[in-house]
Formats: C-alpha cells, structure tokens, sequence
C-alpha cells in the first residue's frame, strides 16, 4: 500500500507542571530530511527526536516542532548572578574613571554572552523528558502515517484510473497494427497504379509484396506495447507492495513514457498518434502524482 508524503501528526501532554506539544508536516521530497525546531532547554532530545522520524519516515521534508506551554521562566532559564554583577561593577568603575554620569542598563546586560543561560536537567529528570517527549512524538508520527496512508490511497485510485485508460488505448492500438499495413499496402498500391496508368505497364505483385512488408517491419510496435503492458503490470504490483515504492513508480513511470514516445515515433497512423497522445496525457498525470509517493 502506497502513502503519500504530505501529511500533519500533532500531540501533546504534561510533565511536571510543563505541557510539552509537538506538531509534524511533511511534504514531498526526493529524499528524507527533517528540520527540527526545539527549545533551549530541551535541545539534548534534537538526535533522538530525528533518528525516531527516520525510523517511520523514508521519503519527504519533515518540519517537527516543540512546544512548552504554561512553563514558568525559572524553569526555562537560568540567570549567571555573578557574571551579571562583575559586568555591573566594571561598567560603573569605567564611567566613574572616566567622570561620565552613566546608569546601567540591565536589560542590555542580559543579552550578553553567558548571562541568560537554558536550564539543563539533571541526568534523572533528562530521562524523564526525553522518555516522555519521545513517546508523545512517536503519538504525533502514528497520526501523521494515518493521514499519508489516507492521502497514498486517494493518490492510488487515480493511479488506478489513469493506468486503466492507458489499457484500454493500448487495445485500440493493438488492434490498429495489421490495418495499418494493409491501409499503407492499398495506398501504396493506388499511388504507383495512378503513376504507371499512362506508361501501360503493371506493377509486380512481389515487389508490392516486398514494400509492404519493409514498412511493416520498420513500423512494428508490437514489442513496445509488450513493454508498456509489462510496466502497467509492474506499477500495479508496486502500488499494492508493503514496501516504500516511490522511488520504483517514478522510474516505471519514465520507462512508460518511454515506449509511449517510442510507440509515437514509429507508428505512420493518425489514429495511433492520437491515442498515443491520450497514452502520454495519462502517464504525465501518473508522474504528476507519483512525486508524492513516499
């Protein structure tokens, strides 16, 4: 079963007087990447909190942030008392030197290396938060899998529908191949009649024969239909697969695309052309929605 990359998980609980929030998006990308948005104070969790995304997740841009909600300012950071004093001391023993009549602003001390400083727990209480995070966030990633899982089945069934409609113009083109020849072997046949009319002379029913059957040989599509059968078969294969098959469809998408162009190129018939065309308006539609298949 295919999912999609695009999803939401949010989750939330209290320890120790602290509502801890984690919220999860993703959208599509070639690749796994998390970005990770975490409070000083719990910034230790930042290897955990990824490695858990990289376990459950394979593909996309994964935004997680955490929240601390009713959290008191003591329990978030931490003033340096004595740096603060040293600085305040300083300053006014440069102002009085100098005679400058100069208050200090403490307020604009605050902001100065080592003063204000993020609380770290201690080991034990560290466990806890991380124990207690991580198992929220695992919460948070379970809801966001529910709703790729939602969205993978959404973008399966018009998978499904495409690749259908690719089917059936293959039957058609199928069905155009012996017409084909015996259309270009008639037209062939009037073309040179008309040009030997006047000279009284007839053509030879071999070499008729013989130039019928180049262009047949040189316009077969017989083995690119194989192709395009098998990769239909191969697709549907991979969007019902346990496994992540995003990388597999979009690369069995191409090869689609391929033999369509293939198909195309080789195929001297208006009808063929056409129903190609559909053929490729389908399976830029597949490729459209494959990009945000995990």
């Amino acid at each position: 079963m295919i999912h999609s990359m695009t999803g939401y998980g949010d989750s939330e609980g209290e320890l120790g007087g602290i509502t801890y929030a984690v919220e999860i998006k993703t959208v599509n990308n070639r690749y796994f990447k998390a970005k990770l948005k975490l409070p000083d104070s719990v910034s230790f969790l930042e290897e955990d909190i990824d490695k858990l995304l990289r376990e459950n997740l394979s593909r996309g841009m994964a935004d997680c942030v955490l929240y601390l909600k009713k959290v008191s300012a003591d329990k978030l950071f931490d003033i340096d008392e004595t740096a603060l004093l040293a600085y305040m001391k300083r300053l006014k023993r440069l102002a009085s030197s100098a005679g400058i009549d100069c208050p200090v602003d403490i307020g604009s001390l605050l902001a100065l290396p080592g003063i204000v400083q993020p609380v770290s727990p201690e080991k034990e209480k560290a466990e806890q938060v991380k124990k207690f995070v991580l198992g929220i966030t695992g919460q948070a990633i379970d809801k966001l899998k529910k709703m790729r899982a939602a969205e993978g089945a959404a973008l399966a069934a018009d998978m499904e529908n495409n690749c259908m409609s690719i089917k059936k113009e293959i039957e058609q083109i199928r069905g155009r191949g012996d017409l084909v020849v015996q259309e270009y072997r008639r037209k062939l046949r009037k073309r040179i009649d008309s040009l030997l009319a006047d000279a009284k002379l007839k053509l030879d029913e071999d070499t008729l024969a013989r130039e019928a059957a180049i262009f047949a040989d040189r316009s077969d599509i017989s083995e690119e239909i194989a192709r395009l059968d098998s990769h239909l078969k191969q697709f549907a294969e991979s969007c019902t697969s346990d496994e992540q098959s995003g990388r597999r469809l979009d690369f069995i998408s191409q090869e689609m695309l391929r033999e369509a162009n293939t198909i195309a190129s080789k195929a001297s018939d208006v009808e063929i052309v056409r129903l190609v065309v559909s053929i490729k308006c389908s399976i830029d539609r597949i490729k459209e929605q494959v990009q945000n298949v995990e």
